[in-house]
């Protein structure tokens, strides 16, 4: 069986790669229209000097500063010897100032001026702007847009810049091109695209190659390709320990494999080798662990070669969800972050290594020390923004029951300058973040005894919080099935539930003691799924035959749905919130004609109190 080298811990990597390398760059000359975001290899030196002559700054006439020593308004001194100039038209030999041509009276043989003017005063002197043999840029520089037009202006016309040059080999049998919907059993390959985006960005020159299959000899010879064309060379999968990861064999055979195994959470099973003297990166096939590894070492590595290495902006941020963690690795978790009054919350997002939504829906991260086995909840942590700060302060956290309708409001309210940030942890689970002020708002549809929604709740686990609660639609739940099974032949097929504390799992279960149903009598009662969407999917796949969701899930997927009630689902909300001009925002756009025209759309949604705000007395 094959097994890793001994794990390193992650400084001990970057040390490593520190040493072993020489990280000397390439160079190529681009003409300046191609080179913004280049990183420049040398100084550039401007031509000419800018202007290369004395140029008037204003209209005027142009004079020896002598001559109108003392005019004044009481006292005008008329000149002779002087020449008519607009601005940008050079100073003729021998003058050495401007006149503006407010202070100027013409008349016959000369001028009147009422005021003096010092030597060079309104003349743009040579080299005002560069100088000839000036520096306009030092190396390693970034070239911006505003560059590009300086550098036209100064005389050139092309610049030389480093040339840091990325391969990216994708291997595995399982893999599919991008554009393509896969079959079963294969994936499309997205990691060698991610990671030329993202080094493109810094400015490496990124060739992804095509697909190899896992054949030891095809990924030797594409190794070995990779390795000559390129300074870095990425490759794609095969870095575990499995049957098919050839990648570590490759490398040691061609050169030298330096490292196997990272005590990094994701991203244990990188590569770091070395081919002719050039670094040689196995990334990990999934996805979180591919990202996580290019953050942490492929970045730092591509700024030892001279590429500037991103800001990282960090925040101090609650901590709403407690992090267990293994002893001696370093592990990372992705993060929603938002300012929630006066200081900042984070909410961690799903840690499986192959949910790229959680970097979608992302805009932070932490550290969890490889000395620490974890971080409880409501304690401080450093989140390091994915994002500007700025950005992140558009966030809003919203914490509770899911619903398709709120991927279509994160939509429009983008279009307002708000980033939605939803976690789906159920209607109690949102209530409570609510209560401990984890959240800006807690979507629900909490079904009292009494027959009421949400009221009943928000007063027995909040009594003293002044709340509101924002409408989103009265919607349709019912059992999605492919077959329209209703809800009392639950019974006989095999069921997928939601959550315990979710609005839905509440309503199943008052239903079935309505009906006289013991949950034991279910098949699958036990199994859990957090959205709606993840209920209906699993029984379009067949993994279950029933399941209780919204229409619009049952909708969307196209399967029978049997409807159970019609339910208020809200956004409950502290009343202060509403003078934050971010909620304010949010409110407008669950009122507006535009969100309820896509419930419409969507189907099983009742949009007569969409947008109706009420107190919790109310």
């Amino acid at each position: 069986m094959k097994r890793y080298l001994s794990v390193i811990s992650l400084e001990e990597a970057l040390d490593l790669i520190e040493r072993s390398f020489s990280f000397v760059p390439g160079t190529e000359t681009v003409p300046i229209d191609a080179a913004a975001g280049r990183i420049t290899a040398s100084p550039i030196i401007g031509r000419f000097s800018v202007p290369e002559i004395h140029l008037s700054a204003m209209d005027g006439i142009a004079v020896r500063s002598a001559d109108t020593v003392g005019a004044s308004e009481q006292r005008p001194v008329r000149i002779t010897d002087a020449v008519r100039v607009n601005t940008g038209n050079v100073i003729p030999p021998g003058y050495d100032a401007v006149v503006m041509i407010e202070d100027v009276w013409e008349e016959e043989g000369g001028y009147t001026i009422r005021r003096s003017v010092s030597p060079w005063q309104h003349v743009r002197p040579v080299g005002e702007d560069i100088g000839e043999s000036e520096m306009v840029v030092p190396s390693l520089h970034r070239i911006r847009p505003p560059d590009i037009g300086a550098l036209a202006a100064y005389g050139i016309a092309e610049v030389e810049v480093l040339s840091v040059r990325v391969g990216l080999i994708p291997t595995g049998s399982e893999l599919v091109p991008v554009g393509t919907r896969p079959p079963p059993g294969k994936v499309v390959e997205s990691n060698t695209l991610a990671a030329a985006a993202w080094l493109g960005q810094l400015g490496a020159r990124c060739r992804r190659y095509g697909i190899v299959p896992d054949e030891y000899d095809r990924i030797r010879e594409a190794v070995l390709q990779g390795a000559a064309e390129n300074d870095l060379l990425l490759v794609s999968a095969g870095s575990s320990a499995g049957t098919r990861d050839y990648t570590a064999d490759v490398i040691r055979e061609l050169g030298e494999v330096l490292a196997h195994g990272v005590g990094i959470r994701p991203g244990k099973p990188v590569i770091i080798g070395r081919i002719d003297g050039k670094p040689v990166i196995g990334l990990p096939g999934y996805p979180l662990a591919a990202l996580t590894i290019l953050r942490e070492i492929v970045v730092p590595l591509l700024g030892r070669f001279g590429l500037p290495q991103p800001p990282k902006e960090r925040v101090s941020a609650r901590l709403t969800t407690s992090l267990y963690s293994d002893i001696g690795t370093d592990e990372f978790v992705l993060l929603s972050v938002g300012r929630i009054g006066g200081r900042w919350v984070a909410v961690p997002q799903s840690r499986g290594a192959g949910v790229q939504m959680s970097a979608v829906r992302s805009n932070a991260y932490m550290r969890i020390g490889a000395d620490s086995e974890g971080t409880a909840a409501g304690e401080e942590i450093s989140a390091v923004l994915g994002v500007p700060l700025s950005a992140a302060e558009e966030a809003l956290l919203i914490t509770g029951s899911h619903d398709p309708a709120l991927d279509y409001l994160a939509d429009l309210a983008r279009k307002t300058g708000i980033d939605l940030h939803s976690t789906h942890v159920g209607s109690m689970g949102g209530l409570l973040a609510l209560k401990k002020r984890e959240c800006h708002a807690a979507p629900m549809h909490l079904l009292a005894p009494d027959g009421s929604y949400n009221t009943h709740y928000l007063r027995r686990y909040l009594p003293d919080a002044d709340l509101v609660l924002l409408c989103i639609a009265d919607r349709q739940q019912g059992v999605v099935s492919r077959d329209g099974i209703t809800f009392r032949e639950i019974p006989d097929h095999r069921f997928v539930n939601r959550q315990k504390g979710s609005g839905t799992r509440m309503l199943l279960d008052h239903l079935l003691q309505r009906e006289g149903i013991s949950p034991s009598s279910i098949p699958g009662y036990e199994r859990e799924m957090t959205t709606h969407l993840a209920v209906a999917l699993a029984v379009k796949t067949g993994e279950a035959d029933a399941g209780l969701c919204v229409y619009s899930a049952a909708h969307a997927l196209g399967l029978a749905f049997v409807p159970v009630g019609t339910e208020r689902y809200e956004l409950a909300m502290h009343r202060e919130s509403l003078d934050d001009p971010r909620i304010a925002s949010l409110v407008e756009t669950v009122a507006s004609d535009a969100f309820r025209q896509a419930l419409l759309d969507l189907g099983g949604y009742e949009v007569a109190e969409t947008g109706v705000l009420r107190g919790l007395q109310e």
